[in-house]
């Protein structure tokens, strides 16, 4: 695990995320994050862009298809019951 990073949130409460971690996660400037709050902490997740997403899924496309046909399946069924 790498050391812990500190911020100081500014008069405007605003907080500049450290340089490593905007490298390590690919934050650019126009880049949306996302705040969990969880107990006590919040959690800082950085949200993909669509363009990030694209051919994600490629690896696991089969599977997808087969998924997609089996619940269009289900629910002709469910259709055909009422």
């Amino acid at each position: 695990m790498d050391m812990p990073e500190t911020a100081t949130v500014t008069s405007k409460s605003m907080v500049n995320i450290p340089a490593r971690l905007r490298a390590r996660y690919k934050i650019k400037p126009g880049s949306k994050i996302v705040f969990i709050e969880k107990d006590s902490e919040i959690i800082l997740v950085p949200v993909p862009s669509i363009d990030a997403l694209f051919g994600i899924d490629k690896d696991h496309s089969q599977a997808l298809r087969e998924a997609a046909r089996e619940l269009n399946a289900e629910r002709r069924r469910e259709a055909n019951e009422k």
